[in-house]
């Protein structure tokens, strides 16, 4: 007998169980476990969840667990940790997500070593390096969902200005998912042409000046926290969209973080680059054709993240 999919979700705070709620809604699991150090709020999101979830065709089991219920899991995705104060440092928003983080891989990977791992706390590159430092998983299987999400914010932007879906928008971002991210401009095409071809052939559209867009994408999440106080809605579908192509093995082109062995010079360290997402998780990391200084700019923003993991014990 099938038993179904099976997805746990590791903190139930705004993001984690807006995660829960979208995998609900979406169908992509029949069983949802919330794990988080405030059980009664994970109870709460999990009772939430599931008594709407009774209207839906797809039959969904929703529940609150210890670490000991996520045995078997499909798909473990973190959540976990402290969002980004006032005045902290990447390094010590690090240091205390990190601690957090090493105090729960061993639990989770002893009870589900086959799991694919999606890795959305912050800083999500460096928590993405930690979890493969320390689990001992193979490198296909822990998945962060890195510059996926500025990606979406940047076509969203783009689409806006050409007036057509984010869809026909192409264009990625790699690197950091922080304020080293970048954007390459050179490899972006709307309908098969270059994106600054398209707006200078239709002047009566306003073109994207490239810097303020940069501007806009790295600090997207903070606009919506300063409007409404955190962002979940963007950050819970990106992560759906991530597990959909794991169960569904898509095997989509995506800016994920991933370990980085000689791309653009950069070892040891995880950054997002073009991979092929499906059913074994990660199956293959791409080379995007960049300009020169494009490369540059990716390449620092490895070293970056390079110099914070180094000032980490792990």
């Amino acid at each position: 007998m099938n038993r179904g999919v099976k997805i746990s979700v590791l903190g139930a705070g705004r993001v984690g169980s807006a995660v829960a709620h979208t995998l609900a809604v979406q169908g992509l699991a029949s069983h949802i476990v919330l794990v988080d150090i405030f059980r009664e709020k994970a109870e709460g999101e999990a009772l939430d969840i599931r008594q709407g979830a009774s209207v839906m065709d797809m039959p969904v089991r929703v529940e609150a667990g210890d670490y000991a219920d996520t045995v078997d899991s499909d798909i473990i995705i973190f959540t976990l940790g402290a969002a980004r104060k006032a005045g902290q440092s990447r390094l010590e928003l690090a240091k205390g997500n990190v601690a957090i983080i090493e105090s729960v891989i061993p639990q989770v990977v002893k009870l589900s070593p086959d799991a694919k791992y999606v890795v959305v706390s912050n800083p999500v590159d460096i928590i993405t390096y930690t979890i493969l430092k320390i689990s001992g998983l193979p490198e296909n299987q822990v998945i962060g969902t890195g510059c996926l999400l500025d990606t979406a914010r940047l076509r969203d932007e783009i689409g806006m200005m050409a007036k057509v879906s984010p869809k026909n928008i192409h264009l990625n971002v790699y690197g950091e998912h922080g304020a080293t991210a970048v954007i390459p401009w050179s490899a972006g095409s709307i309908y098969g042409d270059n994106i600054d071809k398209y707006f200078e052939e239709r002047p009566e559209l306003q073109a994207p000046n490239h810097e303020e867009v940069e501007s806009d994408v790295h600090g997207a999440g903070g606009k919506v926290i300063k409007l409404k106080g955190a962002t979940f809605y963007a950050v819970s579908l990106v992560t759906a969209y991530v597990c959909a192509c794991i169960l569904h093995d898509v095997k989509a082109v995506l800016p994920l973080s991933t370990m980085m062995h000689g791309q653009f010079g950069l070892e040891d360290v995880c950054i997002s680059l073009p991979c092929v997402l499906g059913a074994k998780g990660i199956e293959k990391v791409n080379l995007p054709r960049v300009t020169e200084e494009e490369a540059a700019a990716i390449r620092k923003s490895g070293e970056s993240l390079k110099e914070i993991t180094s000032g980490l014990d792990i």
